[in-house]
């Protein structure tokens, strides 16, 4: 055979390749190394509560796939526009991108891909017909009921949703602000909750209009309602302060709360921020004062920061210990100077007296929003947090002891037993109560299933591993940026979204954060890693000196053709994202 020559550097061919066929030297028996395509688990998905596939969809979203990466959000997590508008994203915070430049705006683009579905009308497929399914009742149409609902029906159940008060949402809709949640973006995607065929009854208070009588027709019962009890301020004269958590639901139903002048807004946490952000709307002045730094609060960096921008004065370490009415009319605020000791063990800092002198502030009104307890109507065991056995990270189950005996099985979720909370959480909580539910009416133990639909190994639990979807064939080991091949990888700026002007926002409640562009989406899902899964970049196709990958593009597959491939581990070196394994060849 005559040799192959090149006249220059530019006629070389443009990756490792023979220049004559070599199909007849099978090289491959000469392998020890055997390496395979493998995913694994994103770091982000491991930190979402919700168990979202979040690498998958920013691949979906590069590839313009609008309303496949909104569907594939859906598979486990009902609630992508809620969640994209007042989640806490602890995805962002896991996110692998954070050690390169910036984390990747999970949040912006989870609203993105659900405002996107929303203005297009788009419908997802209706659940499929269930065999052999039972008939559950959630009590609570909050975030946990909703999505306890939601799975439920998705898995071939028959679902009443009951709720105390006269539309479904909970907390989402009666005490979040409009400025955060707007009420048509809510609306919409319980409507598609609803549209799958749960039956909601609205004005039945459990306890009162729903009983637990009625309760016993079902095969099992998850139980939602959440926390909107005041807890006691602990403070003298605390009768003369106003709930929180009330005004705020007055301001949802459309009231205008009689309020102005100088209020004093109790706590430091989301509801506190809502509280004090909407009094400024309202025309009011309100000023926050909290028992801690402001370093210590609870509510969101950014929620501090934007009620902090909008010119809310904050006064910490100040814990209240007297409401007295004023002659005049109005208030007079007296607080306890606090310090700061060492941290507790769930590392925050415990306070107490400073001994310094009292502060005194005259004020129109006190208004506290320092946590919520039970809602009227909670069993006792559940209220006392006694009679309670754990069924996974976000439920609980009541123990069929006395008069539970010869009920239903309870289930007990969302924000009744939940440490963080928070939306996602809740929607992780009711998920767990459908999975949960399901296995038991189908005579299958929660507890042998739970390993194996566990995303990562202190992640939350997915509905597609559980039903045997392409998340099932993941291993469960998480990708760490160490891991990946950063050499592939650009500094790239994180886009955030924009925001209405100040005076728009002190003056109205017209939503803060506007929705990110198309084109915005796209560049901030480029700079998503992709961890642990393949997103068809070719390094492997272009790197193997073997010629050994195959490359299905319609399908968007690879292959290795063993028959070749000497094992030297190439593409798993040059995989950017740790997709790739390389194992000791069978023998």
């Amino acid at each position: 055979m005559s040799p192959v020559t090149f006249r220059s550097a530019r006629d070389l061919p443009p990756m490792s390749r023979s220049a004559d066929t070599m199909l007849w030297n099978r090289t491959g028996s000469w392998r020890f190394l055997r390496p395979r395509y493998q995913d694994k688990v994103a770091p982000c998905a491991e930190g979402c509560p919700a168990a979202e596939d979040i690498a998958r969809v920013q691949i979906l979203l590069g590839q313009g796939d609008f309303e496949a990466a909104w569907l594939r959000i859906r598979e486990e997590n009902p609630l992508p526009g809620v969640c994209g508008r007042v989640c806490h994203h602890p995805c962002e915070a896991a996110c692998n991108r954070g050690e390169y430049d910036d984390p990747v705006s999970v949040n912006s683009l989870e609203r993105f891909l659900a405002d996107h579905a929303w203005k297009l009308g788009l419908t997802p497929p209706s659940p499929e017909p269930g065999v052999g399914g039972g008939r559950v009742a959630v009590v609570g149409a909050g975030p946990a009921g909703l999505a306890a609902a939601y799975f439920l029906r998705r898995l071939g159940h028959e679902v009443d949703l009951f709720d105390a008060r006269a539309e479904p949402g909970g907390l989402l809709r009666y005490g979040i602000p409009e400025y955060r949640l707007p009420l048509d973006a809510l609306a919409w995607e319980v409507g598609l909750i609803l549209n799958d065929g749960v039956r909601f009854h609205g004005n039945r208070r459990l306890g009162a209009d729903l009983t637990w009588d009625e309760l016993s027709g079902y095969d099992a019962v998850f139980l939602a309602v959440g926390t909107w009890r005041p807890a006691p301020l602990g403070a003298e004269g605390e009768e003369h302060a106003r709930d929180g958590l009330a005004l705020l639901e007055a301001i949802r139903r459309g009231e205008t709360p009689e309020v102005s002048g100088k209020v004093a807004v109790i706590g430091g946490g989301n509801t506190a921020m809502d509280v004090a952000r909407s009094l400024l709307r309202l025309g009011a002045e309100p000023v926050v004062y909290y028992r801690r730094r402001l370093q210590d609060m609870p509510a969101l960096p950014e929620e501090i920061h934007e009620a902090r921008e909008e010119g809310i004065p904050f006064q910490t370490l100040l814990a209240p210990k007297r409401i007295e009415p004023l002659p005049q009319g109005g208030f007079r605020l007296v607080l306890t100077t606090m310090e700061i000791l060492e941290e507790d063990e769930g590392g925050r800092p415990r306070v107490v007296p400073s001994g310094h002198p009292d502060v005194e502030v005259d004020v129109d009104a006190v208004v506290t929003a320092i946590g919520a307890g039970p809602s009227e109507g909670v069993p006792a065991e559940v209220a006392g947090g006694g009679g309670l056995v754990s069924e996974g990270l976000h439920l609980k189950r009541i123990a069929p002891e006395g008069e539970w005996a010869d009920r239903p099985p309870v289930f007990v979720g969302g924000d009744l037993v939940n440490d963080r909370k928070a939306v996602v959480t809740a929607v992780a909580s009711g998920k767990e109560a459908a999975l949960v539910i399901d296995a038991r009416l189908r005579g299958r133990d929660p507890a042998s299933i739970w390993p194996s639909i566990r995303v990562g190994r202190q992640g939350g639990v997915s509905m597609n591993r559980y039903r045997g979807g392409d998340r099932a064939a993941q291993q469960d080991h998480v990708v760490r940026y160490d891991e990946l091949n950063t050499i592939y990888f650009r500094f790239q700026e994180r886009r955030e979204r924009p925001r209405i002007t100040l005076e728009e926002r002190r003056t109205g409640f017209d939503e803060v954060k506007m929705r990110i562009s198309a084109s915005l989406a796209l560049k901030e899902s480029e700079r998503c890693f992709h961890c642990g899964q393949c997103d068809q970049c070719d390094n492997c196709y272009l790197f193997c000196p073997d010629v050994s990958v195959l490359r299905d593009l319609r399908a968007g597959t690879r292959e290795i053709n063993y028959d070749y491939c000497k094992g030297c581990g190439v593409c798993v070196v040059e995989c950017p994202r740790n997709a790739m394994v390389l194992e000791e060849e069978p023998r």
